[in-house]
């Protein structure tokens, strides 16, 4: 859930007008927040980070061969 919805307008506006270069202290601090959230979520971490690797490898093996064959055209 959003909280402030104007931090994240301005945000998204630095963004578009081409301003969205991050110093290190603020990328640093974005994710530290952006991971406290995702903890208070429930979503990191992973119960099994393992779960699921069947499907993605299954994925990225076919887009690797939709790449190679389009490549060749």
């Amino acid at each position: 859930m959003i909280k402030n919805k104007h931090i994240l307008e301005e945000l998204d506006n630095q963004f578009i007008l081409g301003k969205g270069r991050l110093s290190y202290d603020e990328a640093l601090r974005l994710f530290e927040a952006m991971w406290i959230e995702a903890k208070n979520m429930g979503i990191v971490p992973l119960k099994d980070p393992m779960e699921g690797i069947d499907v993605d490898i299954r994925i990225a093996r076919i887009l690797n061969s939709c790449s190679k064959t389009s490549s060749r055209r």
